[in-house]
């Protein structure tokens, strides 16, 4: 019979044990990083809270003052400066943050287990994304306000025959910055997101013919402030909509312009109103 299945990361940050398992927890949303589908309901979603001590809460925060929003966990484990555990309430996931001394800093791992007929909804997501932006916060944080950063109004989607092969030249020629790990080859790669500064660019799969004589499409993605307001306007005004409103995360919905481009709208998440 399998057992349970399991999986992990690690960085190291500049940080002593003790400050890094306060900014891992007291910092996390502005650790974490905003984007499209970065959060359960980008629409609603100003950034992720963890509130201190066994049987705290792990929040998607939806109202800044009260701190209510959705529960994605409970803390099942706090030892400061040492480790930190939490179930998920959304899925089977059991999250282990460990924080262990090195002779710069230290070793921050994470790793997620999923019981024998477990689900995972999205709860695995921390061991991809840690290694990435909390080490990035803790490099950055002592240089600026220590506030979550918006993402720009404007995007791009960029369409590509191999959108992961893509981001890694655009990454090591361009500079642009992952703002997840690039998916290795085989693996699923549905959305890679790059930053260029707060703006992002979004990979997706092309689709048809991939020879050079082929037009490449490239989808501006635009956030406003109400995207069903927005929607109903463009199609009143004669505008053929691509694909109507869906939602994972992000809350959007694709039309045509004159000339056949397409451009994304989207609901602006709550930092940028």
């Amino acid at each position: 019979m399998t057992g349970p299945s399991s999986t992990s990361s690690s960085v190291e940050v500049a940080v002593d044990p003790d400050p890094a398992f306060t900014v891992f927890t007291e910092e996390v949303g502005c650790w974490w990083l905003q984007g499209p589908i970065n959060f359960f309901d980008s629409t609603r979603a100003y950034g992720v809270a963890i509130e201190p001590g066994v049987g705290g809460r792990l929040m998607e925060v939806y109202d800044p003052e009260t701190g209510d929003g959705l529960e994605l966990g409970v803390i099942t484990v706090w030892e400061r400066g040492a480790r930190l555990a939490w179930r998920s309430s959304l899925d089977d996931v059991e999250i282990d943050v460990r924080f262990e001394p090195t002779s710069a800093g230290t070793l921050v791992r994470v790793e997620a287990t999923i019981p024998v007929g477990g689900q995972d909804r999205g709860g695995t997501a921390w061991v991809r994304v840690t290694p990435a932006w909390f080490a990035a916060w803790a490099d950055k944080r002592d240089g600026g306000t220590r506030m979550p950063t918006p993402l720009a109004r404007l995007g791009i989607g960029v369409h590509y025959a191999d959108p992961a092969s893509a981001a890694r030249w655009l990454r090591d020629v361009f500079g642009f910055v992952p703002a997840s790990p690039i998916p290795e080859a085989g693996e699923a790669a549905d959305w890679i997101e790059l930053r260029v500064g707060t703006s992002a660019v979004i990979l997706f799969a092309r689709e048809g013919p991939t020879d050079e004589q082929t037009p490449v499409r490239h989808t501006p993605w635009v956030f406003v402030d109400d995207v069903d307001a927005h929607r109903e306007r463009v199609g009143e005004a004669g505008a053929r909509i691509v694909e109507e409103i869906w939602q994972h995360g992000a809350r959007a919905y694709s039309a045509a312009d004159p000339e056949g481009n397409h451009w994304t709208f989207a609901q602006s998440l709550p930092l940028m109103r």
